[in-house]
C-alpha cells in the first residue's frame, strides 16, 4: 500500500512539474532567509566571537536571557512594542475588510477599478519615502499644516518632534500605506461568494446592511480567521525601518521597540549574543501566541491554520 502511495506522489509529480519547478524560488527563499539562519540563534547560549567562530565562543547558558528580564529597559520595551502592535492589530486589521466590503458595494466596475489602483500605489513606496512625504506635509516651514495653523492663528508645532504624537503618527502612516494591499485577499475572498446567496436574499427583503452581516462576513470568515492568526505571530515584530525613521532624541521613550532596541545594542554595539537572545525572545513569543490562537480557533468551529 505504502508503495503504491509513493508511486502515486512520483507520478503526479512528474505530471505537475512545471508547477512544482515554479515552486522552486519560492522555496529557496524561505530555505536559505528563513530556516538556514536558524541555526544562528544558538549564539544566544554563547558568548559569541566572530574570529573564534560558534565552536570557539564560550557557552554561557541563559546568561544573556537573565540580563534582559533584569535591564530596566526590558519593560519600556515591551510595553512601545505592545502598544503599537495593538494600535496596529485593533485598527490596521479590520481596516482591509472595511475598505474591501466598500470596494464590493460599489456597481461601477471602471470607478472600482481606479479607487483600486489608487489605493495599492502606497504599498510600494518604502518607508523612506513615506516618511519623508509625511514630513513634508507636517514638519517643513511651508508645509500644508504648518500654513493651517497660522492660517488659524497659533504658534508653529512640530509633530515629528512631539513625544504625543508618535504612535498617532506611527499608524497613520501604516494605515495610509498598507490598507489598500491587504484588501486583495479579501476582495478575492469575496469574489468567491455565490451571487445566488444575494439574490436569495433580496428576494426575501433583506437590506444591504442584512446581506453584508449574514452573507458577507460568514462568507469571508475563514479568511479573517487565518489572516489574524498569522497576524498575531508579529505582535512583537514591528517594521523596525518605520520605526527607527520615526525615531529621534525626543520620543524615544514612547517609541523605543525591540527591534530598534536590537539594532543599537546588536550592530552598533557589538553584543551579537545578547540581541540575538532578544530576537530569540521574540521568536518565541509569536509562536506561544500564534499555537493559542490557533487552538482556541479550533475550539470555536475554525479550521484554523494547522
Amino acid at each position: 500500500m505504502r508503495t503504491e502511495t509513493r508511486s502515486a506522489i512520483w507520478r503526479d509529480m512528474r505530471r505537475d512539474r512545471w508547477i512544482y519547478l515554479l515552486m522552486l524560488p519560492g522555496l529557496l527563499y524561505f530555505l536559505v532567509f528563513k530556516y538556514l539562519p536558524m541555526g544562528g540563534v544558538v549564539i544566544a547560549f554563547q558568548n559569541y566571537h566572530p574570529f573564534t567562530g560558534f565552536w570557539g565562543s564560550p557557552w554561557v547558558g541563559w546568561t544573556h536571557f537573565e540580563r534582559l528580564f533584569a535591564d530596566p529597559d526590558f519593560f519600556r520595551l515591551l510595553r512601545n512594542t505592545l502598544l503599537l502592535s495593538l494600535y496596529n492589530l485593533g485598527l490596521g486589521f479590520p481596516a482591509p475588510i472595511l475598505v474591501a466590503l466598500m470596494l464590493n458595494e460599489l456597481r461601477v466596475q471602471w470607478f472600482k477599478r481606479s479607487i483600486q489602483t489608487m489605493i495599492y500605489i502606497p504599498h510600494f513606496m518604502s518607508w523612506v519615502v513615506v516618511v519623508a512625504m509625511f514630513f513634508v506635509i507636517f514638519e517643513s516651514q511651508d508645509s500644508i499644516f504648518q500654513s493651517l495653523l497660522a492660517g488659524l492663528g497659533f504658534e508653529p508645532h512640530s509633530i515629528m518632534m512631539d513625544r504625543g504624537w508618535f504612535r498617532p503618527m506611527y499608524i497613520l502612516q501604516a494605515l495610509w500605506r498598507d490598507t489598500g494591499w491587504g484588501t486583495i485577499i479579501y476582495l478575492a475572498a469575496l469574489a468567491g461568494i455565490s451571487p445566488e446567496l444575494y439574490e436569495s436574499s433580496r428576494i426575501d427583503g433583506a437590506s444591504r446592511l442584512r446581506q453584508i452581516w449574514h452573507i458577507t462576513l460568514p462568507g469571508i470568515r475563514s479568511t479573517i480567521v487565518v489572516l489574524l492568526l498569522l497576524r498575531l505571530s508579529d505582535v512583537l515584530e514591528l517594521s523596525f525601518e518605520h520605526v527607527f525613521l520615526l525615531l529621534n532624541a525626543v520620543n524615544r521613550e514612547v517609541g523605543d521597540v525591540f527591534d530598534t532596541y536590537v539594532y543599537r545594542v546588536g550592530l552598533i554595539n557589538g553584543q551579537l549574543s545578547y540581541s540575538t537572545a532578544v530576537g530569540l525572545f521574540k521568536g518565541v513569543v509569536g509562536l506561544a501566541l500564534v499555537l493559542l490562537a490557533n487552538w482556541l480557533a479550533k475550539k470555536f468551529g475554525e479550521e484554523g491554520i494547522f
